[in-house]
């Protein structure tokens, strides 16, 4: 899940650096009247974001990552250390079951 994230994250930066006659305002960031504003970005990867900075103030996350990439991967996280920790817990037992009967 998170590397389908990094992969249209991936996009998102390939088509902001082309540098083409069409690069301004850069492509991810052309949605919404402050497009005209925007200087430069920056990327974040936890969670992974692409953010349009404006000039003068703080910015806006342009919509290139599909919103369920970050809350599908955090799920998916959680369940991986579940399952090492069940795992990890279940061992124990197997080996304390078999101390006991003296193997």
């Amino acid at each position: 899940m998170y590397v389908w994230g990094l992969l249209h994250l991936l996009g998102a930066v390939l088509e902001a650096e082309d540098g083409g006659a069409d690069s301004a305002p850069l492509p991810p960031c052309r949605s919404g009247e402050q497009a005209a504003q925007v200087v430069d970005y920056s990327v974040g990867f936890l969670p992974l974001s692409f953010e349009c900075e404006l000039k003068g103030s703080v910015g806006y996350e342009a919509d290139v990552i599909p919103g369920y990439v970050n809350p599908g991967a955090v799920g998916l996280a959680l369940a991986a250390v579940g399952s090492a920790v069940a795992s990890a817990y279940v061992t124990e037992l197997r080996l304390r079951a078999a101390a006991r009967e003296g193997r």
